[in-house]
């Protein structure tokens, strides 16, 4: 028989997992205020700083600069594009969870 937790057993166990568990990076990175690098679903890649996340894996990010790779169209008959490298500054941002693929601190 399963025993019940109480919504402060509750709230330890959750507190205990972000700092031990796999998001601990993320909660490094709010304490500290230091840059992760995420990549996303849709091959992109975003590097900013954690403001706020849960066990979603939802996030606030803050000065976040997202990159991603784009093969222009071609013109006349040209077949092998080179892909062009593009980025972009994003001031506030909120990232839902289901599209981080991966998250790794800045080793800096």
């Amino acid at each position: 028989m399963a025993t019940a937790l109480s919504v402060e057993e509750l709230e330890k166990k959750e507190e205990e997992e972000f700092r031990t568990g796999p998001l601990s990076v993320l909660t490094t990175s709010v304490k500290t205020n230091s840059q992760v690098l995420i990549n996303a679903r849709n091959n992109h890649k975003l590097l900013g700083r954690v403001k706020a996340f849960d066990r979603h894996c939802n996030m606030i990010l803050e000065n976040v600069t997202e990159m991603w790779q784009e093969i222009p169209k071609t013109g006349k008959g040209k077949k092998g594009s080179r892909p062009v490298n593009k980025d972009r500054f994003v001031n506030k941002m909120f990232l839902r969870g289901d599209s981080v693929v991966l998250i790794l601190r800045n080793p800096k």
